[in-house]
């Protein structure tokens, strides 16, 4: 494991599979479209999987046979059913919330770098309570380019007041480290996410870590007082 930068000033962090578990309302949104569209729904865990990589990704687990056309076409109705249901079952993942709290208590600043669209990260970090927090939010459509171009990573970075060497990014997908490495941030990759089907230990992060309480660790946060 690589050590930290001296003198840390902040931490960024992929959104869906990283600091939110949100593939049960992403699932659940599908379920609903396959139902309109006359398909079953495909199984659960196929789908988790692919969360990281999007609504196109999501949709292929149903409707792969149909082409890509088709898929671009059932986009739309898909982001709205999502919208519908967001942040339902959408949860922090578990220590999560005190790791933020200890990175506030800590004076560090943080914030979050996603390929989702930002009328739904926006949206989906208000009804989570992180929009008076998170110092920098970056969207998949806030740039022309979306990770694993380090472009939103340091867009991120001038945001949140930052600078590159001194900040960590986290992520649960090989896109984040490259991002991140390509910014010149310090890498994690972690295991509680939904990978992709991958092995974050073979993606060339700087740690690799389990549980967001390693993070905290790792990053010599002290608990919060009750």
């Amino acid at each position: 494991m690589k050590p930290l930068p001296e003198n840390l000033q902040g931490v960024l962090f992929d959104l869906d599979g990283t600091l939110l578990d949100s593939a049960p309302d992403l699932y659940a949104a599908l379920r609903v479209q396959c139902a309109e569209e006359g398909v079953p729904p495909p199984p659960y865990a196929p789908v988790r999987e692919v969360v990281s990589r999007g609504a196109r990704a999501v949709l292929r687990c149903a409707f792969a046979a149909r082409g890509e056309p088709a898929l671009e076409a059932l986009m739309p109705r898909y982001l709205q059913l999502y919208q519908d249901v967001m942040a339902q079952q959408t949860r922090a993942f578990d220590g999560i919330d005190e790791l933020l709290a200890r990175i506030e208590a800590h004076g560090l600043r943080w914030g979050i770098v996603t390929n989702k669209a930002a009328f739904l990260t926006d949206e989906l970090v208000r009804r989570i309570g992180w929009a008076g927090r998170a110092k920098a939010v970056i969207s998949g459509d806030t740039l022309p380019v979306k990770k694993p171009d380090p472009a939103p990573v340091l867009l991120a970075c001038e945001h949140a007041d930052v600078a590159p060497a001194r900040c960590v990014f986290v992520g649960d997908d090989r896109r984040d480290v490259q991002a991140g490495a390509a910014a010149g941030l310090y890498t994690v990759a972690v295991g509680w996410g939904y990978l992709d089907g991958g092995d974050p230990r073979r993606w060339g992060a700087d740690a690799v870590l389990d549980h967001p309480a390693e993070l905290a660790d790792l990053l010599k946060l002290q608990p919060v007082p009750a």
